[in-house]
């Protein structure tokens, strides 16, 4: 017969079954402690600081209130956009010490050798026209590039930057070819005025940077804009010819266009530079300022644009930051073509 157990064991038995059922509502008990079910109501927050409302009832019937936090575009910028930048990269100096003989010397020589061969310039070009090639104003209509393809099409868009004095016969000439074109002048009378099929006035005045929002705008002296500003307004992606003459403004308003990467909406520059005094919010001494200049036009070139006619007026002083030497002239005017643009 077999043996009968204890009944020891079988008290033993279940005591232990009990007391880990006890040790399990032990541990639970206390992690239900240490993280409690209900968690402190916390508004959804907002990049700006403010809270985001929720819909009524949903932290009741959900038992938690779930913390939604909505990421502003500023932080990490739009997707594929690159990083603001607030300067330029100086080029190196033109000699091991800062000098402004050598600096003058790399900058004029610089933009008085094109780097790359145009041979249509100007419309009358293409009609055999040889004196088209001592215009100051000239544009690249090689069939390589795309200007000549949309004037074709009537598809090009103009604007030129200056005051109501300039010669404008190189603004009605593309206008008469079907181009549409943008005179903003801060000197005409109207906010806009349009003469013709294609050609527009505005009286607005391109500068580089927008008017501060604490100035009530009837106390500004005129309505200034940056370019990036009025291509929005006006709804234009892209720009295939920007003409300027704003008197030593050009090199502030050129390095906006690089610094804001408006520059690679625009498919030729035809600008007047003025290098007899160092232009307006350019500081330093002659040295500085002509790396500066210098460093600006380089980086055009890193922006594959390229330097197809140069044009040195002769007309207006002969001088480099107001000294006679150096054989430069006060004023050139400079072209060139984006190689990349379409």
């Amino acid at each position: 017969m077999p043996k009968e157990r204890p009944l020891w064991r079988g008290a033993a038995f279940r005591l232990c079954v009990l007391s880990a059922a006890l040790l399990l509502c032990l541990q639970l008990a206390v992690r239900r402690s240490w993280c409690p079910e209900e968690r402190p109501r916390l508004p959804a927050v907002a990049a700006s600081g403010r809270a985001v409302p929720q819909p009524r009832g949903t932290a009741a019937a959900s038992g938690r209130r779930r913390v939604t936090y909505v990421r502003s575009g500023r932080r990490g910028g739009r997707p594929g956009r690159k990083t603001a930048r607030w300067h330029i990269e100086l080029q190196p100096w033109a000699s091991p010490t800062p000098s402004l003989n050598y600096e003058a010397l790399r900058f004029l020589k610089y933009i008085s050798t094109s780097q790359i061969s145009c041979e249509h310039m100007n419309l009358s070009s293409l009609r055999g026209n040889s004196e088209a090639m001592k215009r100051p104003w000239s544009v690249c209509l090689d069939e390589r590039f795309s200007l000549i393809h949309r004037l074709r099409n009537k598809q090009c868009r103009l604007y030129s930057l200056g005051l109501g004095s300039d010669d404008n016969q190189f603004e009605i000439s593309m206008a008469n070819s079907g181009c549409e074109v943008h005179r903003f002048d801060p000197s005409i009378r109207s906010a806009h005025i349009q003469e013709g099929q294609h050609l527009w006035y505005h009286r607005l005045s391109v500068d580089w940077r927008d008017p501060n929002p604490a100035i009530a705008a009837h106390k500004l002296h005129s309505n200034t804009k940056k370019l990036g500003t009025i291509l929005n307004e006006f709804g234009h992606q892209k720009i295939d010819v920007l003409k300027a003459d704003v008197e030593s403004a050009e090199w502030k308003i050129l390095e906006n266009l690089i610094l804001e990467d408006v520059v690679e909406q625009i498919g030729q520059l035809v600008f007047e530079v003025h290098i007899h005094w160092p232009g307006f919010e350019v500081s330093g001494n002659d040295s500085t300022v002509v790396r500066y200049w210098y460093s600006l036009l380089r980086e055009l070139e890193l922006k594959d644009f390229r330097l197809f006619h140069t044009y040195k007026d002769l007309s207006k002083p002969q001088m480099l930051l107001k000294k006679e030497a150096f054989n430069a002239s006060s004023c050139y005017t400079l072209s060139w073509v984006n190689t990349r643009w379409k």
